[in-house]
């Protein structure tokens, strides 16, 4: 296998507690190597997993698991490890896997899957719109759609999102998550291809030429999968269409690298907002590449 041959990697770094008496990594760590990237590519379909389980009414159970073992990773090597979907039958799905030290292939694997009723353990047939995901990733299509509307239109995901990321997961008290805004804000939400929620965030009129982008909240297990990205970007490019040539935003501290990436700067201290840490930042919408994607 070539790298090439992989849309998908997970990224890691050997660690001293997988090497073995030979001081290379001990063979079944790849097996937990491979798990683990697995998990990672499910993010990339943008399916989280229990949910997306939940949602077809059945799970994924490994039946088979090969390895082909051509070269040794040791310890502080990093490793991409890739995951493709390679062929699916009436009930099993089989991934094929590698493990790279830049582009030398060390291990290769294959891992059967079959999908099956979670209670019985019976198999059943891969659903239409799961298959339909696994083709559309391979084939390089976009998993997610952000969609933009009022809170008539979309409230009811962005309010079921946000009482799930802030009220339950934050615990900020359910009484300082909901105002008058956001009866009248630009709201966005990212749906997966199973119509699937996974995050949302607004954007309202601050100051004249001013947009202020806020309640940003994707669900835990799609952190990190680039569904905040394109929220943000999608609420960018509205609120550069309605006018404004500046956008601001309460950070929680613990997000600013994330903002930083999209180009935002701080432009105050870091004050206290619903009990959570938060530092103001700024971007300019003027460059023709803002909220662009």
């Amino acid at each position: 296998m070539t790298r090439n041959q992989f849309r998908f990697f997970d990224r890691l770094r050997v660690r001293w507690a997988e090497i073995d008496a030979q001081k290379i990594v001990f063979n079944g760590h790849y097996l937990m190597y491979f798990d683990t990237a697995v998990a990672g590519y499910w993010r990339a379909l943008a399916l989280p997993y229990e949910q997306t389980m939940q949602q077809l009414g059945g799970d994924m159970f490994v039946r088979k698991a090969t390895l082909e073992y051509l070269a040794s990773a040791v310890y502080d090597d990093v490793l991409h490890v890739g995951v493709r979907c390679t062929r699916i039958g009436n009930s099993s799905v089989l991934f094929s896997a590698a493990a790279f030290r830049q582009d030398q292939a060390l291990v290769t694997g294959e891992l059967v899957y079959v999908f099956a009723d979670p209670h019985s353990q019976t198999s059943k047939p891969v659903p239409q719109p799961l298959r339909e995901a696994f083709i559309a990733y391979e084939a390089g299509e976009d998993m997610v759609r952000v969609k933009l509307g009022s809170w008539a239109e979309l409230g009811a995901d962005a309010q079921a999102l946000r009482t799930e990321v802030f009220v339950t997961e934050q615990k900020i008290p359910a009484s300082l998550e909901w105002d008058e805004s956001d009866a009248t804000c630009v709201h966005a939400v990212a749906y997966n291809r199973l119509g699937l929620p996974l995050g949302t965030g607004r954007w309202l009129q601050q100051a004249p030429g001013v947009a202020k982008i806020g309640r940003m909240a994707v669900i835990a297990p799609m952190r990190s999968a680039a569904v905040g990205g394109r929220l943000l970007a999608a609420l960018m490019r509205s609120a550069k269409e309605a006018g404004n040539d500046r956008v601001m935003l309460h950070a929680q501290t613990n997000a600013m690298a994330f903002y930083g990436r999209a180009g935002f700067e701080v432009s105050g201290p870091v004050f206290e907002e619903a009990g959570i840490a938060h530092v103001e930042m700024t971007k300019s919408l003027c460059d023709p590449a803002a909220g662009s994607r």
